[in-house]
C-alpha cells in the first residue's frame, strides 16, 4: 500500500479510502450490505493496508458508523492506526434541529457519532453539504471549537461551488479558525466539471482531494443502458446516477475505457480508477465495494500506470455536463 499526507497535514493515509455507505441496513437502501456481509470487506481492506475509512451519520441513519466502529475494534485495529472520517448535515430525525450545521446540531451530532463509532475523537469531520439556513460564521466557529475540545483532529468539506469554498477558507483565515484540509467532491471520467474551478482552487490552497464516486457509481463498468439503466439493483434504483450520467457522450467515454481495458487485459474499473489516481492533487479516492472483485480491482489500480497518450485518449471524448449539486 502507498501512503500520502492527508491534504496539507502530517497524517498519513492510504492512497485508497474505503467508503462505508455500502455497509449498513437494507431498510435504508436495498443495495446496502448488512453487517455480517460487510465484515469480509473490512478484513480484506485491512490486510491490504487501507487505513482510511469514510462514513457519515446519515448512512443507514447511523448504522454505518456503528458497523465501522465495531469492525475496527473486533479486528484488533489500534485507534491510532486508523484514520476515520465521518460527516454532518443531513436529517437524522424529524426534529427541526435534527439536521443542518447549526452549532446545536453539530455539537449533538459529534457526540452521537463518537458514541456510534465507540471512539474518543474523529480524525476528519466533514460538512456533508452547506446549510443555507445557518450563518457560515456560526458553523465555522463550531467546527473550530470541536478541534479545540479534542473531539476532532481535522475538518473537511464536501459538494459545493468553488466560490462557496473559497469564501469559507477566506473566513477561516480572517477569523483565525481551523482550516478545512480536504474537499470530498464528485469527480470521475464521466463527470469532470470540478476541473473548472474546484480542483484548481484546492491545489492552490493545498487542500487534499478525496473524491467520491471515482467509478461514476459503477457507470464505467460498461453495463449501463440508456433505456433501462442496466440490470443491477443499484443501477435501476440509484436516482443520483440517473441524474448525473446517461448523456450520449458518457457512453462514448465508457467505450474508450472498455477499449483500453481490453488492450491492457484488465477490467474497466482499474482503468477508470487509475485515471483518477493519476490526477494532480488527488489524496485518496473513496471507493465503494459490494463485491470482493470491486475491492481487488481498486487495489490493482494502484499499480496501473497509464501513459500520457492513454490518459489523453480517455479524456478526448468528454463533453460538459450541467454542474450538479447534491
Amino acid at each position: 500500500m502507498k501512503y500520502v499526507n492527508l491534504g496539507n497535514t502530517g497524517t498519513k493515509v492510504s492512497r485508497l479510502c474505503l467508503g462505508m455507505m455500502t455497509y449498513g441496513a437494507k431498510s435504508w437502501r436495498q443495495w446496502v450490505l448488512e453487517e455480517s456481509e460487510s465484515r469480509p470487506f473490512m478484513q480484506r481492506a485491512l490486510e491490504a493496508g487501507i487505513n482510511f475509512y469514510d462514513t457519515a451519520d446519515m448512512y443507514s441513519l447511523g448504522v454505518s458508523e456503528e458497523i465501522l466502529g465495531r469492525a475496527l475494534r473486533d479486528l484488533g485495529v489500534k485507534r491510532e492506526h486508523a484514520v476515520v472520517a465521518t460527516k454532518v448535515f443531513n436529517p437524522m430525525d424529524d426534529d427541526p434541529n435534527g439536521r443542518g450545521l447549526s452549532r446545536k446540531h453539530i455539537f449533538h451530532s459529534i457526540d452521537h457519532s463518537l458514541r456510534r463509532l465507540q471512539m474518543d475523537y474523529i480524525d476528519l469531520y466533514q460538512i456533508h453539504r452547506l446549510d443555507p439556513t445557518t450563518p457560515v460564521e456560526e458553523m465555522l466557529i463550531a467546527l473550530h471549537d470541536l478541534v479545540k475540545m479534542g473531539k476532532v483532529l481535522y475538518i473537511g468539506a464536501s459538494s459545493m461551488r468553488a466560490w462557496e469554498f473559497a469564501r469559507l477558507l477566506y473566513l477561516q483565515d480572517k477569523l483565525g479558525l481551523t482550516r478545512f484540509v480536504t474537499m470530498q467532491n464528485h469527480y470521475n471520467l464521466i463527470y469532470r466539471e470540478e476541473e473548472r474551478e474546484m480542483i484548481p482552487l484546492c491545489r492552490a490552497e493545498k487542500v487534499g482531494l478525496i473524491p467520491y464516486s471515482p467509478l461514476a457509481r459503477g457507470f464505467v463498468a460498461g453495463n449501463r443502458r440508456k433505456e433501462d439503466y442496466g440490470a443491477t439493483l443499484r443501477s435501476q434504483t440509484d436516482d443520483l446516477s440517473h441524474r448525473f450520467y446517461y448523456q450520449p457522450s458518457d457512453f462514448a467515454v465508457v467505450e474508450r475505457i472498455t477499449s483500453l481495458a481490453q488492450q491492457r487485459g484488465v477490467p474497466n474499473a482499474q482503468i477508470a480508477l487509475a485515471w483518477v489516481l493519476a490526477q494532480s492533487g488527488i489524496t485518496a479516492p473513496i471507493i465503494g465495494a459490494s463485491k470482493m472483485s470491486h475491492l481487488d480491482d481498486a487495489l490493482a489500480a494502484l499499480d496501473l500506470t497509464l501513459t500520457a497518450d492513454e490518459l489523453q485518449s480517455l479524456e478526448d471524448v468528454y463533453e460538459p455536463h450541467l454542474a450538479q449539486k447534491l
